[in-house]
């Protein structure tokens, strides 16, 4: 059997309070995570020390919050970022073992870390020297290069969520959650703590790997200056200093620093995104580099020889950046377009906390709980403990319990609800005088209320029908009534003509007190809409442009016509502007474009004939620079046009070529060749051959030819008579 869960109780400075009970303490959550005890609260969920009874190990659980829970949008998010988030597997980054939703609780199962955060080693060594620094900063780079390389971004980065075991270890924990906030705050970004935000984040623009490395350039600055470099009032004066200020060099804080660390910075921290290392891998190996690159004695500049690591509990500083971060949730709704969701509650720390000084090295296993696993705020502390002590005393001012303070108060509120003096006994003669005038000023106005609610303006009256009267007709009706109020209203209505009594209101037949006001509500007619100016718009356009000003599209007619494009309003009926009532038809013109032209043929037309019959149909000729030999066309008419046939639209062009008539061919002589191969070589020569037997062409010879030789047309006949 376990044992039995002792109470919290939570220690600071030598006082002790008690921690109100959980009523998750001791349950079981799914059956498996029994809850031990509580280890911090934040604005999205609070964190329990609990033992996994299937594996027999302890492990941090963390619930949402019941509002965050309820959000099915959110919760549906979570479950795709823990599987994300659960996928990577890294020395430097805690692990998330298990998610569940039920009915009551949405919860994260992460991997236990005895330890300690890197806030407990700021407050307790800062300022650190740079090989500190970079040792302590190194296994964060790495594990952010781990997530970086698997698509995921913190957008959270801070001490709070580096944590560090008893053996060593560094890592980064909360992936995971930080981006499914974003989605439950619609914010595209999640602001983490003002100390650390990113501009682009700060902005609203979104952040990507480069936001988690400028937060870790700030960690860095305040690892080597114990401070953080934008501190104010307000959290919104730290949000806006992150936008418009650059980060100081760490060497203006602490002289001596070596250059390359203010570089280092610097480099981490730009304004602009594309002038930062790209992601985590980019800036683990720019680390290495510079660690490799420094000498000893830069390395351990300002290192304390043999001092081991010691927490100190509130120096002036770190009150003032937890107090500010405390007030973020409240105040960074004064920056346009933020969210008022922030994922870590700081509890104030105490006025006193100043006072504190360095205290030795504590253990983990007796830190406060509230500093160790995975404390959104490892320093927060109960506001009852802020109480001043008073004036000349040292000691811690005493305790006074809730139960105690209410009784007292409750003993007060009754102290001052007891009369200090009671009425003494009345002369029984005064005493019945005064009931005398009590009972008749009742008998008074009891009939005064009858008659104002049987016969006077408080009696019911009927409300007259005075539709469509005038309002005249009307007042004088209902003045008959008994009801002399009768403001009036003017409505549209569609059926009732104008200045015509279209109801009252109470309406007709009504039963209602004289004294209130009928009113007559008037016609003005019809709702009337005005046309809207179509005519040049787009059919399409046109209708919707109808339709939005309650009218309706009558007939469409199409024409022709040569400068408005097709499928555009030529005119509409009625003309725009003029008023009508609702569903009213307008008719409109919508053009067709230019009118189609049938292209005539004009070959074997001269040039001149051509161009006038082109013309003559509004398109023009246009005759070609070359022109051409035909066998058939004589020089001068038109060979050929372009295009041949179809439509064109006025004005369009027709390509003329012009015959230059047959092609001049020198004609050989064949008189006595044989009449077959005469033929043959004339014949390829472009003309035609004419065979006349003389003697009946016994010889087959070539006696005479027409013509005889010169040239002759190409095509032309070439006459052969043979014998």
């Amino acid at each position: 059997m376990l044992p039995a869960v002792p109470p919290r109780l939570n220690s600071y400075a030598g006082r002790v309070q008690e921690v109100p009970a959980d009523p998750l303490i001791g349950s079981t959550l799914d059956g498996r995570y029994l809850v031990l005890s509580k280890v911090a609260h934040g604005g999205m969920s609070t964190v329990y020390l609990a033992t996994d009874q299937r594996l027999g190990r302890n492990i941090a659980l963390k619930v949402l919050r019941p509002h965050l829970a309820a959000d099915d949008a959110f919760i549906s998010r979570l479950q795709r970022e823990a599987q994300s988030a659960a996928s990577l597997s890294h020395p430097h980054v805690v692990q998330i073992h298990d998610h569940g939703v039920g009915p009551e609780h949405a919860y994260l199962v992460f991997e236990f870390i005895d330890g300690y955060t890197l806030r407990d080693v700021i407050n307790g060594n800062g300022p650190l020297s740079p090989r500190q620094a970079l040792n302590l900063l190194d296994p964060v780079v790495e594990g952010l290069a781990a997530a970086h390389n698997a698509g995921l971004v913190h957008r959270d980065v801070k001490p709070e969520n580096v944590l560090i075991s008893r053996q060593g270890w560094v890592k980064i924990g909360d992936f995971g959650l930080s981006r499914a906030v974003t989605t439950s705050t619609n914010t595209g970004t999640l602001l983490g703590t003002v100390g650390y935000i990113a501009p682009e984040l700060a902005q609203g623009q979104g952040g990507d790997a480069r936001s988690d490395i400028y937060s870790a350039g700030i960690m860095l600055y305040e690892l080597l200056t114990g401070q953080q470099p934008f501190r104010g009032d307000v959290p919104v004066a730290v949000v806006m200093s992150h936008i418009r200020d650059d980060v100081p060099a760490p060497s203006a804080a602490v002289p001596g620093l070596p250059p390359v660390m203010d570089e280092l910075v610097r480099y981490m921290t730009e304004k602009d995104p594309d002038h930062r290392p790209a992601n985590g891998s980019a800036l683990l190996e720019d680390l290495r580099h510079i660690r490799q690159t420094l000498s000893p004695a830069e390395l351990d500049f300002g290192a304390v020889p043999g001092a081991a690591p010691a927490f100190v509990a509130g120096a002036a500083h770190n009150a003032a950046v937890r107090a500010a971060d405390a007030a973020a949730t409240t105040q960074l709704s004064a920056l346009p377009g933020q969210a008022m969701d922030a994922p870590t509650t700081v509890v104030p720390a105490p006025p006193d906390a100043t006072a504190v000084v360095a205290q030795p090295y504590f253990p983990t296993s007796v830190l406060p709980p509230s500093s160790r696993l995975y404390a959104e705020d490892p320093h927060a502390q109960d506001p009852a403990l802020a109480m001043p002590p008073a004036d000349g005393d040292s000691r811690p001012p005493a305790r006074t319990s809730k139960r105690a303070a209410a009784a007292d108060a409750k003993a007060r509120a009754r102290a001052a609800a007891t009369p200090r003096s009671t009425l003494g006994p009345a002369k029984p003669r005064r005493r019945a005088l005064l009931w005398i005038l009590i009972v008749a000023v009742l008998a008074i106005a009891a009939a005064t209320a009858g008659w104002f609610l049987a016969l006077g303006p408080g009696a019911l009256a009927t409300v007259p029908d005075v539709h469509n009267k005038s309002v005249p007709q009307a007042e004088t009706l209902l003045r008959a009534a008994g009801f002399d109020f009768t403001p009036t209203a003017e409505i549209f209505d569609e059926k009732v003509a104008a200045g015509l009594v279209v109801a009252t209101d109470p309406g007709a037949g009504e039963s209602v007190r004289k004294f209130n006001g009928i009113t007559i509500q008037v016609s003005r007619g019809p709702v009337l809409h005005p046309v809207p100016a179509v005519t040049g718009k787009a059919l399409e356009e046109a209708k919707k442009a109808l339709t939005d000003g309650k009218l309706a599209v009558g007939a469409v007619a199409e024409a022709y016509d040569e400068k408005v494009p097709a499928g555009v309003v030529l005119g509409q009926d009625p003309a725009a502007g003029k008023e009508f009532r609702s569903g009213t038809k307008v008719n409109l013109s919508v053009s067709k474009g230019p009118k189609p032209i049938p292209i005539p043929s004009v070959v074997e037309k001269t040039e001149a004939d051509a161009i006038a019959a082109l013309k003559a149909v509004g398109l023009v000729g246009a005759v070609a620079p070359e022109q051409v030999n035909s066998r058939t066309v004589p020089a001068g008419s038109v060979v050929s046009q372009a295009p041949a046939g179809g439509d064109l639209k006025a004005g369009d062009t027709v390509t003329l070529t012009i015959s230059k008539g047959p092609k001049m061919v020198a004609v050989p002589d064949m008189v006595g060749k044989q009449v077959g191969a005469a033929t043959s070589a004339l014949k390829a020569l472009g003309f035609e051959v004419a065979v006349e037997n003389l003697l009946g062409g016994f010889f087959g010879t070539v006696r005479f030819q027409d013509p005889p030789g010169g040239e002759a047309p190409e095509g032309s006949t070439i006459t052969l008579r043979v014998i």
